[in-house]
């Protein structure tokens, strides 16, 4: 005789299931849903509660596949409650419950998004630029911060935003704003202006309502607001985050604003000699700002150096110094100090002299 498997002809396995779990009266109630439907049933743009359940059942464990007692749902719930509105309601107030990876991945999307609203918002009040997305994202783990999944963005990224004020050097961005007012109210206006600390950036006294631009913190924009209502005037954002703008141009431009042309002509023809005295001057700015300014070195992993300020900083990366090491990492090669780097240049230029004159 034949052994034949038996397998159940009445069970009814549930796939892709995001189980909605809601707690009432200490007892425990589940319904079966749609992955990725009931976050688009919570914000409105899933319309069709059947595009949502699985089934209109309520369970008490949805993976054992043991239904709700009735008994239970009328002391929960109440009598005469439809199996629908049960469902409704378990699917608004109840808890989804999704898999650690998935939940993980949903965690570090917020944390990302957060990151980048603080990005956004903030700027660092010694070069009145904003920060960099992965130093936003440290520091916000040197506090320790935890995602609350329940809690929308922006409204965490305030209290971020709060916290990191308490211990790090880091300010919201100013808001730009065009506020109008009668002639005999601007007077009060500026002297509001004055005790907020608001930077003034321009203002038109001309005509019967006279104008002003000027840049504030967020946080007074509602009390500004409030002021311009009672004068009677006009209040209009011409920018909710104001960032420093780059001066790189200005700043290649000072390098060569002094120097003559003989010089200049002199080291566009030797390039040896141009990268010698580059290398020259980033040494001794070096040197100069760790004896002036120790707490804020910034330290070059490629050149494994200390390079000075932010401004410095940013200068380095331009250098034939650091280009030159840049290309012995590609080559897993160990870095060069300035020095070694100019003696590097020299030979390297010496061999592809003898190459010309090889036969």
């Amino acid at each position: 005789m034949s052994k034949v498997m038996q397998q159940p002809i009445g069970q009814k396995r549930l796939t892709n299931v995001a189980v909605v779990r809601l707690k009432k009266n200490g007892i425990r109630f589940e319904i079966a849903c749609y992955k990725n439907k009931v976050l688009s049933w919570r914000s409105g743009v899933e319309k069709d509660l059947d595009e949502v359940l699985q089934s209109h059942t309520v369970y008490s464990n949805v993976s054992k596949g043991i239904l709700a007692n009735s008994k239970d749902l009328e002391t929960a719930f109440g009598k005469g409650r439809d199996k629908t509105e049960i469902c409704l309601e378990i699917l608004d107030k109840g808890e989804l419950q999704i898999a650690g990876k998935e939940r993980e991945s949903q965690l570090s999307s917020q944390f990302r998004d957060i990151a980048t609203i603080v990005m956004q918002k903030t700027i660092n009040p010694e070069t009145q630029r904003p920060y960099t997305i992965s130093m936003i994202e440290r520091l916000m783990h040197e506090i320790h911060f935890a995602v609350d999944p329940n809690s929308s963005s922006k409204k965490q990224a305030l209290e971020v935003i709060r916290e990191l004020q308490k211990h790090f050097p880091i300010k919201r961005c100013p808001m730009r704003l065009q506020l109008t007012v009668p002639q005999q109210n601007f007077s009060s206006l500026l002297e509001k202006l004055n005790v907020w600390n608001a930077s003034i950036v321009s203002k038109d006294e001309s005509g019967s309502q006279p104008s002003t631009i000027c840049e504030m913190e967020p946080g007074i924009f509602r009390d500004c607001d409030a002021l311009i209502r009672n004068l009677q005037g006009r209040l209009e954002i011409l920018a909710v985050s104001m960032h420093g703008e780059g001066d790189t141009h200005v700043d290649h431009s000072d390098d060569h604003e002094h120097v003559p042309p003989s010089r200049l002509a002199k080291e566009s023809a030797d390039p040896v000699v141009e990268l010698g005295e580059r290398v020259q001057r980033q040494t001794i700015s070096v040197g100069n700002s760790s004896t002036e300014r120790e707490v804020k070195q910034n330290k070059c992993s490629t050149c494994d150096a200390f390079v000075g300020d932010s401004k410095q900083y940013r200068e380095h990366f331009k250098s034939d110094w650091h280009k030159h090491n840049l290309r012995r990492k590609t080559r897993q090669l160990p870095p060069l100090s300035a020095e070694e780097c100019l003696a590097d240049v020299e030979m390297d230029d010496s061999t592809e002299d003898l190459k010309d004159y090889s036969f």
